[in-house]
């Protein structure tokens, strides 16, 4: 059974770091497009960040500069790392898999995970 576990969220201060993983079974990530989406309630779903398998790689303008995607295949895992954070980053982070190519619609992709909250706030 295919299945994404997101990990890593929590409370974090203003201007800290979090790193985000997303580990994959059921399936070979390394053909599939890992996206990282958030959303908060009563919010639309935002496209973070995406990695294809190609490893293009795509940054929404909030976070470039902040946030990098990187995939271990090895461990069939792909990270979100974020730094400086905002409080306006709040949200639930989910990972979602798409074969071979990124797309900014979460309804395009295969697989996702649970979620994992992130809070920025002092």
């Amino acid at each position: 059974q295919p299945q994404l576990v997101e990990s890593g969220g929590g409370l974090v201060q203003p201007g800290g770091s979090l790193r985000l993983s997303c580990a994959a079974s059921g399936f070979t990530p390394n053909q599939y497009a890992i996206a990282w989406f958030r959303q908060a309630q009563g919010k639309e779903r935002e496209r973070v960040l995406c990695v294809a398998n190609s490893g293009y790689t795509y940054y929404a303008d909030s976070v470039k500069g902040r946030f990098t995607i990187s995939r271990d295949n090895a461990k069939n895992t792909v990270y979100l790392q974020m730094n400086n954070l905002k409080p306006e980053d709040t949200d639930v982070y989910y990972c979602a898999a798409r074969l071979y190519g990124c797309s900014a619609s979460g309804g395009d992709y295969n697989y996702w995970g649970q979620g994992t909250q992130v809070t920025v706030s002092s």
